[in-house]
């Protein structure tokens, strides 16, 4: 379909940059609001973009921007095996081979910095959006525009989705994470042989975990191309999150920040008689890098998802199928998101059917990302 019109896009993350950056790679008339004054300015550590996220991003992005983020990530395949623990700190299994992984971890603010580079001047910071109708979008300063279609990409508290459904898309799943970054070079020796060059995770009593995922863009470069490199992360660093249940017992660690966060949190965690030796990751952090977060999810059923008769304002990502992290796979299901609308409507014969062959896409897309995280939400949830 040639004829579509302004698309105006609310929400200049992952997926809905990746949207604005395949429209204007197509020539069609795009533009993409975000409350954000700068794009560096984002939350989160590193993204696993997997071989279908990455191939739906070379539909929407140019083959340079490829390889300047390919030449930015860590390959796994040059990670070891990851390695699975009980609380003590015992092992009690490994991954699988990554040899033949062509998944990359990559830091969420150099993806987004390539992105908001391939939209280029369609993007436009601090616009706060505060609602939109069939034709336009409406913010909160007072001023409009119009558009043909416009999709909501504005996350898990979407202002779109949540007008599009009548109601929250997505509810707490009972968990809250806190992250953090700390590299591997801080660590004692005894500390970076256990921790290895690898990702680990263990569930703990009381529903406690810890995931440490390890990141070197520059030693794990999926692209050998110092002279494209742009990544945040320029060492071995070990990206971590703590997992606890909700309760009034661990509410007050979300008024937290900085060492006293990260000393409340070691405190949970020994209460809980995890072993030290675990905790050295989270103990050597840097405390500027500790943030908090409530865990948010969608449902696993593809039919609750995007509850609305299909027309000219939608919504992808987060903002449809919130995932928790524990998935691995939320951003990557964005681009596909991003991916799949561009092909539809370059190739239905109405804005309608396009977004209704989308929409359907996506509730498949959805309930695959929410299935694999809620398992490991639930097993989490379940430690006695």
């Amino acid at each position: 379909m040639h004829n579509t019109g302004k698309v105006v896009v609310v929400g200049g993350g992952i997926g809905g940059l990746a949207l604005g950056a395949g429209l204007r790679r197509r020539g069609y008339e795009v533009a993409v609001y975000d409350r954000d004054t700068d794009v560096t300015a984002t939350g989160g550590y590193h993204i696993t973009l997997d071989e279908r996220a990455q191939s739906a991003l070379r539909t929407l992005v140019e083959p340079e921007i490829v390889r300047r983020l390919l030449a930015s990530g860590s390959a796994l395949r040059l990670r070891e095996r990851d390695v699975f623990w009980d609380h003590h700190g015992r092992v009690l299994g490994h991954g699988p081979d990554l040899g033949d992984s062509s998944s990359v971890d990559v830091d969420r603010i150099t993806l987004r910095k390539l992105l908001a580079e391939a939209v280029g001047t369609d993007l436009h910071l601090g616009q706060t959006v505060a609602g939109a109708g069939p034709g336009h979008v409406s913010f909160t300063d007072g001023t409009s525009t119009t558009a043909e279609l416009v999709v909501g990409a504005d996350g898990t508290h979407s202002v779109i989705a949540r007008q599009l459904a009548g109601g929250p898309t997505n509810q707490p799943t009972g968990l809250i994470g806190f992250s953090g970054r700390t590299r591997r070079h801080d660590l004692s020796p005894a500390g970076q042989e256990r921790l290895g060059r690898r990702s680990g995770f263990a569930i703990g009593p009381r529903a406690s975990a810890l995931y440490v995922g390890f990141l070197d863009p520059v030693g794990n470069a999926a692209l050998d191309a110092p002279e494209l490199r742009m990544s945040v992360t320029t060492g071995p660093t070990y990206i971590w999150g703590v997992m606890l249940a909700e309760s009034a017992e661990t509410e007050p660690l979300r008024e937290l920040r900085g060492e006293q966060l990260r000393d409340a949190l070691l405190d949970r965690f020994r209460e809980r008689e995890w072993a030290g030796q675990l905790l050295e990751v989270v103990e050597r952090a840097a405390p500027d890098s500790v943030a908090g977060f409530r865990f948010h999810a969608a449902s696993t059923n593809a039919d609750d998802l995007a509850p609305w008769t299909a027309g000219p304002l939608t919504a992808l990502g987060d903002a449809v199928h919130a995932t928790p992290p524990t998935a691995g796979q939320g951003a990557g299901a964005a681009i596909r998101d991003a991916a799949g609308l561009l092909n539809h409507l370059g190739t239905a014969t109405s804005l309608t059917e396009a977004v209704t062959r989308f929409e359907a896409d996506m509730r498949r897309r959805g309930a695959e990302v929410l299935t694999l995280g809620m398992d490991t939400v639930r097993r989490i949830l379940a430690a006695p």
